[in-house]
């Protein structure tokens, strides 16, 4: 197409790609169960005639799919050179992960949680990744590229192996020898069917005290196969290791789900915190899911504290534990 109606020829393809999209919608019937379909396109326009080959198309058009299908809003996706960058950018990403645990490039940040009088109950762990070209991406950088791309079983492992061999040198300190370490677990590790084994391995290697491990698990984990996850969460129990939900009150956890699981503690998330100022639906939903946790016997604990007056507020609400920023931020060592 010519310059002038290129904008033209962008138009009728997003009506046609929506046009394709609201046909997959219709629900499918098969065996006489309902079944929803969803779908991706990626869209490259060109010149005619024009010196690009038709696989170097499809290439393009192959790019702005992916694109689409880690985007959380749009399902069409137009190629742009700005997205070829972004995606050889990601793919050096995927590669140099693969390699950073045998590079000696992790390394292990611990952010302390206390108690109402502000002692030390626990540390969260939080991995740092020192690429000497990635050194400025944040773990929500590159632990989705980990998680796409199976590499995040491998940092798995050595951040739980590193925070068991953290928890033996805390225990020789009579002073520390009760402190916790919450380890984060990606949905992608825990739905492996031989997690528990690995968990159970680094603890015996290590000698660490299983019952000064949590692992820490997000809501979008309990989506769906709820009768697995409780099973393996079950099975972790057993070994002597805590469950905490992450972040809760922000994804899939219904109350009916929240009755089932076989947890030990709550984490209020941080955007909840933020929100604390008077009567507003932060602070009517912290009190409530601090009362819920109560109830339940679970352990609450409020992340993302960063001022006396959230502190104090939380702590009239009946909150116990805390993390964030007025507390100390995470360290490495």
């Amino acid at each position: 197409c010519s310059t002038s109606s290129l904008g033209a020829v962008a138009a009728e393809a997003e009506l046609m790609a929506t046009q394709i999209l609201q046909k997959l919608k219709a629900p499918l019937i098969l065996e006489g169960r309902s079944h929803q379909l969803t779908a991706c396109i990626g869209i490259t326009l060109f010149h005619w005639p024009g010196t690009l080959s038709g696989d170097e198309l499809l290439r393009q058009a192959d790019i702005a799919l992916k694109m689409a299908k880690r985007s959380n809003t749009n399902a069409i996706s137009f190629f742009d050179s700005q997205m070829e960058s972004l995606v050889k950018k990601r793919l050096e990403i995927s590669q140099a992960l693969n390699h950073a645990v045998e590079n000696e490039e992790l390394a292990l940040a611990l952010q302390p949680q206390v108690d109402q009088n502000q002692r030390i109950i626990g540390f969260e762990a939080l991995l740092r990744w020192q690429h000497p070209k990635f050194k400025s991406l944040s773990p929500n950088d590159f632990i989705p590229i980990a998680e796409a791309n199976d590499s995040i079983i491998a940092l798995g492992d050595w951040v739980l192996e590193k925070s068991c061999q953290k928890l033996v040198k805390l225990a020789a300190q009579h002073s520390s020898r009760n402190v916790k370490i919450s380890v984060n677990v990606s949905a992608v590790q825990f739905r492996r069917g031989d997690f528990v084994a690995r968990v159970k391995n680094i603890l015996q290697s290590t000698g660490a005290n299983p019952q000064n491990l949590c692992l820490e698990l997000t809501e979008s984990l309990i989506a769906d196969d709820i009768n697995f996850i409780i099973e393996q969460m079950a099975s972790l129990r057993e070994l002597g290791v805590s469950i905490s939900l992450d972040d809760f009150g922000t994804g899939y956890a219904s109350l009916a789900y929240l009755t089932r699981l076989p947890l030990d503690e709550l984490k209020i998330d941080r955007a909840f915190v933020r929100d604390l100022d008077g009567s507003s639906k932060g602070a009517l939903l912290t009190e409530t899911i601090i009362s819920l946790g109560r109830s339940m016997n679970l352990t609450v604990i409020a992340e993302g504290v960063e001022t006396e007056q959230q502190f104090k507020r939380l702590q009239k609400m009946g909150c116990q534990h805390f993390q964030g920023y007025l507390f100390g931020k995470p360290a490495i060592g």
